[in-house]
């Protein structure tokens, strides 16, 4: 059972990743983003930026500004054009807050938040494309001047801008050019300490960021000559030069240490990889090692095709596919109806399917239970289905498929009880008829968990050391990961060998399921051999049941109407047969299994200092993500 539920642990891992994967095919990549600002002497900023971007089902692009009067007075002169085939194409502009923007227009506005919003309709909602985007804007007043310097301090990219660039460019131009470079002082900060600024010339600053994830903040700060700016609506009466290089000298601190702790984590990371390789390449021996010197596989003395009858006659439905499915199935799930079936043929309960005219309810079969009969001629697993069926009836006499239900929603961690019971005495009763080796069992168990830890830790370990230190790791620590990596795909690999080449069923075991597997295609293909000994009707009853918990009642009842027609005008009239007639007018192994089933599924900003820094990012057809939304997962395990 430890191996089913981690299984179930990885199953729905993947059910959610796909759940959300179909609102992640709505993606935005920024293959490049560059910003070209050109400072005027009246103390405003034109900007212009081009988006070089992914887009995949997603309908609007945007661009939010936080609004503050007290950093810039207002964003004017807006213009959204695309670049296509080195034209230039100008969307058209509307004056009306959109969600969803019709394609190829724009709006430049405040929108309902109070931010000054630039967006435009893309119309790729169930499509995709790379494009290239220009916008255009003005922000005025965005230079403060002071007694000793004029400011520029501005956020290009807030930290609510929601898309990953590969690269993230900008040129700032000074409305004139300094007597020297040394003039200009230039100080960037951004979140992820990965970007570099420079003057580059004496009127020319520049700025670069690589592999810039979302939520990250850019933002530059410069102090240069007065004498470019000849008016602004921001002017202080005092020295900004002192305080300006108090503050930076102190961020540069921080973030000097910050990238020290980095590199010092990097290397603490880097070691402690490098100890989890050695432990996992020791593993590696000690698999080949198993390899080398485990049992061979055992395989059936005599391989067959059909076998005509029961392979031991006393068997129970559970027992039979406890052996054909190795010991790895849910048992009381799979065998639960089949157990009720050879209850009632054993006469310790009597079926009957409730019946409205001539309608036959296929969701109620009425259970009654025998009275004279003893319980000490059955095999623990059908002491345990009686069981249960008289703890769901409670003081009456008989109970429906409906009551089975209703019990098990209202105690719906009783399956699992109940499943790992019956496991535990089928494994017992195996183990006493010389067909199943449980130590065997557990190790093929410790060896499957062992796989599946590896596989875990390779998939989500590993991705999550390098997130948690955050930086671009260095060529050290990536190599020492991807050896850990390939030490836990080889062990993953060596183990699930292993896994599947031990032993579980013994000698006796495997000829016995060699019996079973050909026991069960006899039963679906009986009809069609020519050379056959047809079984009695009453034999068939037995044979059903078996069927039932093969899970191939339906096609093997199919085989029986050829031989034998008459039962199609059967009656509940008859008593002989009883259970062949119940067969013929319901799947009564669907309907008990599905009360099972029916009642498991019941339960079940400017940080830094930086001002008015934009957000920005894509939205959706709303279409995805109600589809996300309404996405239902049906998960089953079988072996």
């Amino acid at each position: 059972m430890k191996i089913k539920k981690f299984l179930l642990i990885i199953i729905v891992t993947l059910s959610f990743l796909l759940l959300f994967s179909v609102k992640s095919e709505a993606t935005l990549d920024l293959n490049e983003l560059d910003f070209n600002a050109q400072i005027n002497e009246d103390g405003s900023m034109d900007v212009t930026e081009t988006w070089n971007i992914y887009i995949s089902e997603t309908n609007t692009l945007f661009k939010t500004f936080k609004k503050d009067s007290s950093k810039y007075s207002e964003i004017n002169n807006v213009t959204v054009s695309e670049i296509i085939d080195g034209k230039n194409i100008e969307l058209s502009q509307i004056d009306t807050e959109m969600y969803h923007v019709t394609k190829d227009c724009y709006y430049a506005l405040e929108n309902s938040e109070g931010m000054f919003e630039i967006a435009w309709g893309v119309g790729l909602d169930d499509d995709s494309d790379t494009r290239v985007y220009q916008i255009s804007y003005t922000v005025r007043d965005v230079i403060a001047k002071y007694n000793d310097y004029a400011e520029i301090y501005w956020q290009f990219v807030g930290d609510n801008f929601e898309i990953n660039a590969k690269k993230i460019n900008g040129t700032i131009n000074l409305p004139q050019n300094a007597e020297s470079e040394e003039d200009i002082l230039v100080w960037g900060h951004t979140s992820d300490l990965n970007g570099e600024i420079f003057v580059t010339d004496l009127n020319k600053i520049e700025f670069t960021i690589k592999n810039y994830s979302g939520g990250n903040y850019v933002e530059v700060r410069s102090l240069f000559p007065l004498d470019m700016i000849t008016s602004t609506g921001r002017q202080y009466d005092y020295n900004i030069l002192d305080t300006v290089l108090q503050e930076e000298t102190k961020w540069a601190q921080e973030a000097n240490a910050r990238r020290e702790l980095k590199k010092n984590i990097g290397n603490i990371f880097a070691i402690i990889a490098m100890v989890i390789t050695l432990l996992f390449g020791m593993n590696i021996f000690k698999n080949i090692r198993k390899l080398i010197t485990m049992e061979k596989k055992f395989t059936p003395s005599t391989i067959l095709k059909y076998f005509r009858e029961l392979p031991y006659e006393d068997a129970t439905p559970a027992e039979a596919l406890f052996v054909l499915s190795s010991g790895f199935n849910d048992s009381f799930t799979s065998s639960f109806s089949a157990n009720i079936l050879d209850l009632c043929l054993k006469k310790y309960i009597t079926l009957e399917v409730i019946e409205d005219g001539e309608v036959i309810k296929s969701d109620a079969v009425k259970i009654t239970f025998g009275n004279n009969k003893s319980v000490e001629e059955l095999k623990d697993d059908e002491k345990l289905t009686l069981d249960f069926l008289r703890e769901v009836a409670g003081e009456n006499n008989e109970l429906t498929t409906k009551d089975i239900t209703k019990y098990l929603e209202k105690h719906p961690s009783k399956v699992q009880k109940l499943n790992e019971k019956l496991e535990t005495i089928l494994e017992t009763q195996e183990t006493k008829n010389g067909n199943f080796i449980e130590d065997n069992y557990k190790t093929k168990n410790r060896y499957g968990i062992a796989c599946i830890a590896y596989i875990l830790f390779a998939c989500f370990a590993i991705p999550v050391f390098l997130g948690l230190y955050g930086a671009t790791p260095s060529l050290f620590l990536l190599v020492v990961i991807l050896i850990l990596l390939a030490t836990l795909i080889i062990n993953a690999v060596m183990t699930a060998i292993i896994s599947a080449n031990i032993n579980v069923l013994s000698q006796k075991g495997v000829d016995e399921k060699e019996k079973w597997k050909a026991f069960k295609k006899y039963m679906e293909d009986f009809s069609l051999l020519k050379d056959k000994e047809v079984p009695a009707l009453v034999v068939w009853e037995k044979y059903l049941v078996f069927a039932t918990a093969f899970g191939i009642s339906e096609k093997v009842l199919k085989q029986i109407k050829v031989i034998y027609p008459e039962i199609t005008n059967m009656n509940s009239t008859i008593n002989t047969y009883s259970y062949i007639y119940i067969m013929n007018s319901v799947n009564i192994g669907n309907c008990i299994n599905s009360s099972v089933y029916s009642a498991i599924g019941s339960s079940g900003s400017g940080a830094g200092g930086g001002f008015s820094g934009g957000g920005g990012g894509g939205r959706w057809p709303e279409v995805a993500v109600a589809d996300a939304k309404n996405m239902s997962l049906y998960i089953k395990i079988t072996d």
